[in-house]
């Protein structure tokens, strides 16, 4: 994870910490989206870990979808 991801991770880690417990355990999806957040950011880095996070957030509404919604792989070349 780089140091922006890490910086961006912050506001997650600090609601996971005070207000996840006071709203309640009820995600539409799995893995909710805090934990997608996360994921999303130490896999895709700060850029399009943030975007992925911010479109799985705004698609969490009562009309939205529900389920099973993993990260999207990364289709970074690796093999160079």
């Amino acid at each position: 994870m780089t140091f922006l991801s890490h910086i961006l991770a912050l506001p997650v880690r600090a609601y996971r910490l005070v207000f996840s417990p006071w709203v309640g355990f009820n995600c539409r999806y799995q893995p909710t989206c805090s934990a997608y957040a996360l994921e999303a950011l130490e896999k895709h880095g700060a850029v399009k870990g943030a975007w992925l996070a911010a479109r799985r957030i705004g698609r969490c509404h009562p009309w939205g979808g529900d389920g099973y919604d993993p990260v999207p792989e990364c289709k970074c070349d690796d093999s160079a």
